[in-house]
């Protein structure tokens, strides 16, 4: 539910796992645990023109069931469940030894620890928050309200909105204020506007959550269930007033950058100054809306709503986003609702999972750190470079042949690819936390200690220029990302290892898989919102009409083959909403086959484990989006998620690629055919 800007970044997965791994742990898994290419995982039953995910994965599937304590379970967690395990063991070597207070050994320990104590947290109960609610309580005007919604985000809650730094879209060169809408306990505006079953049905779970939450914070039985209705209007304002997840597709939707004296006469009602005096912004000359109807309205809200449902609001904003940190009765609670009603999870992960997780996200480079200088095989990141080199270049020929680009949109095109900066492994400067205080024994301060010190961090990069250094993923996280305004593409250390990466394995299978990741980051740089930033990460339509005209009607093919691709009952994946994610991935595929031509393996025939170069490669593509899920769980994905489920990404971008037919000699006639002249093809 935390909800941190730190650039404009769109990532690879369907979600960011927190994992490492040593150098002979890599060497040990690729050879023995776990083989690109293995038939035991597939279900050879199963015509590769029929479904090329079952034929992949299927007796992997079967075999796999979702444990308990997850709502999905594939090669991404299976991958974080055994490297949370060495995480773990370099966490506990920092707390057990004998280093002193204020060195990054004790407050990794110390926060670890705290949060591993519960008789202590339990003993505490709400009390760790009960000053923030008394001080909700103690307001006495609406005058009172957005200063109190800044202290509250100041303490890392997010109560209404977001207030954030981040590069100015129209000048790259430096970060600026950013207004975000939020305030929902929801995750999407859509739970509170829809009529379909499972949004009225979760509704009402939630108004039941909200009781039994404030119930446990002391309210009456009568107070709390007149308090979650009262909440649940308020939100349902809220979330009518936002814009739809596909809305805030639109960068252009997204930049309203306005002076702070055009804020106040857009959305009157309120003293904003007084807000940003609050946040320590009192000089603050500018700031760009994402999102100007949104906050238009919170400034009515101020005004119109009562100052009691005010008070209401914040006080569960307050309770909701501590939860996880309080009592066990608290935590169980948060579980009950947002892993099992939402999402169908049954168990909790095991405690000190979930400590780690707070633990990395709190002082994530510092663990880095560790990480890299324990764990991380530079000849990885040599190997990597290379690759990168190679998709590139592949990119770059595939730009020459586009027919439906014109050549000055080529040049502009091959001068932003010639301009992506690179960045693999971890960060050159390492970010300083000397000034983050971290006590033993006392789990929610340093829970808010950490939250504060993040938030004071990006925020005093406002009005400053962009440091070019940054990274906004640690080193330990199983992802990649492309960052439009930075025109850079990240791979941090924790993917270089199977099933992306395998030292001792062929070429095809690293190009099938690493190297479909280079190129669906590379390729983000040129999807349906990469590609209205330039070279220089600046929002700037560069492209010429007719050009974009044509890249818009060959985008809509692969719109309308998500759109029908059936997951679960009645439901389909959304094409809109995935669109930028799903370009990105035929781009990869198509990038990196052409660079793995080059290899002398795809020269030859020689076959490994009974499968040709060729099919190798796809094989291990495949095998990287290998996963079962939850029915609950894919049902919210297919609503929030801009990443499509792991079959539609195996089973649509493939049989899109006339090579792929060739490598397994799919006919006319095979359920998944298609028709050459129905085939995407964008990059």
């Amino acid at each position: 539910m935390n909800f941190t800007f730190k650039a404009s970044i769109w990532s690879l997965a369907l979600g960011m796992l927190l994992v490492s791994c040593s150098s002979e742990t890599s060497k040990k898994t690729t050879s023995t645990a776990v083989k690109a290419v293995d038939q035991k995982n597939m279900d050879l039953s199963i015509k590769p023109g029929d479904d090329f995910f079952q034929y992949t994965s299927g007796g992997w599937l079967k075999n796999n069931p979702v444990p308990g304590d997850k709502t999905q379970y594939g090669s991404f967690t299976v991958l974080a469940d055994e490297n949370q395990k060495q995480l773990k063991a370099l966490i506990l070597e920092a707390a057990e030894a004998d280093v002193p207070k204020g060195s990054i050994a004790q407050k990794i320990g110390d926060f670890y620890n705290s949060g591993m104590d519960t008789t202590a947290i339990d003993g505490l109960g709400i009390k760790p928050i009960q000053p923030a609610i008394d001080k909700i309580n103690a307001i006495q005007s609406k005058e009172e309200i957005l200063p109190l919604v800044a202290d509250m985000q100041l303490n890392g809650i997010n109560p209404v909105f977001y207030f954030f730094g981040s590069q100015d879209d129209q000048n790259s060169s430096m970060i600026i204020a950013n207004f975000y809408q939020g305030g929902l306990g929801l995750p999407d505006r859509d739970y509170y506007t829809s009529e379909d079953p499972q949004s009225t049905e979760m509704r009402s779970a939630y108004v039941e959550h909200m009781v039994t939450m404030l119930k446990l914070a002391g309210y009456s039985d009568k107070d709390a269930q007149k308090t979650a209705v009262s909440i649940m209007s308020f939100e349902t304002r809220l979330a009518t007033a936002s814009l739809t997840r596909l809305e805030n597709r639109d960068p252009f939707k997204t930049y309203n950058k306005m002076p702070v004296a055009d804020l106040q006469k857009m959305a009157p009602g309120t003293n904003w100054q007084q807000y940003f005096a609050a946040l320590g912004f009192a000089d603050l000359e500018e700031i760009n809306v994402r999102q100007t109807g949104f906050i238009t309205e919170v400034a009515k809200m101020v005004d119109q709503e009562k100052l009691d449902s005010w008070k209401s609001y914040l006080i569960w904003n307050q309770i909701n986003r501590s939860a996880n940190y309080l009592s066990s009765d608290f935590e169980k609670a948060d579980f009950d609702f947002y892993g099992t009603v939402l999402s169908g999870q049954q168990a909790q992960r095991p405690r000190w999972k979930r400590v780690l997780g707070s633990t990395s996200g709190s002082m994530g480079e510092a663990i880095g750190k560790l990480y890299v200088e324990k764990h991380f095989p530079p000849e990885a990141k040599e190997r990597m470079i290379d690759l990168v080199a190679n998709l590139r270049v592949s990119l770059g020929h595939r730009i020459d042949k586009l027919e439906w680009m014109s050549d000055s949109t080529k040049v502009l095109a091959h001068a932003k690819l010639n301009a992506i900066n690179v960045k693999v492994g971890y960060p050159d400067k390492w970010m300083d936390y000397s000034k983050l205080d971290i006590e033993p024994g006392q789990y929610y301060a340093n829970i808010t200690n950490a939250r504060e010190f993040s938030v004071k961090e990006e925020l005093a990069k406002i009005g400053k220029p962009y440091d070019k250094s940054e990274w906004g993923m640690t080193p330990q996280t199983v992802n990649a990302y492309y960052s439009p305004n930075a025109n850079e593409i990240v791979f941090p250390a924790a993917i270089l290892q199977p099933p992306f990466f395998f030292m001792e394995e062929d070429d095809a299978v690293n190009y099938g898989a690493i190297g479909v990741v280079i190129g669906h980051e590379m390729t983000h740089g040129f999807d349906d919102q990469g590609r209205n930033f330039d070279k220089d990460g600046n929002l700037n339509n560069w492209w010429a009409e007719s050009d974009a005209i044509a890249f818009e009607a060959k985008s809509q093919l692969l719109i309308d083959q998500y759109n029908a691709f059936p997951e679960l009952d009645t439901l389909h994946v959304d094409g809109e909403l995935t669109l930028g994610e799903n370009i990105a991935d035929f781009g990869g595929l198509n990038i990196s086959w052409e660079a793995f031509q080059e290899t002398q393996q795809a020269k030859g025939t020689e076959k490994i484990d009974g499968f040709t170069p060729q099919q190798r490669f796809f094989l291990a593509y495949a095998g990287v989006w290998r996963a079962n899920i939850l029915d609950k769980e894919l049902a919210r994905r297919l609503k929030e998620d801009v990443h499509s489920p792991g079959d539609a990404r195996v089973n649509i971008p493939l049989y899109n690629m006339d090579v792929f037919y060739e490598a397994f000699g799919v006919k006319e006639g095979d359920k998944l055919y298609i028709a050459p002249e129905d085939r995407a093809v964008i990059w």
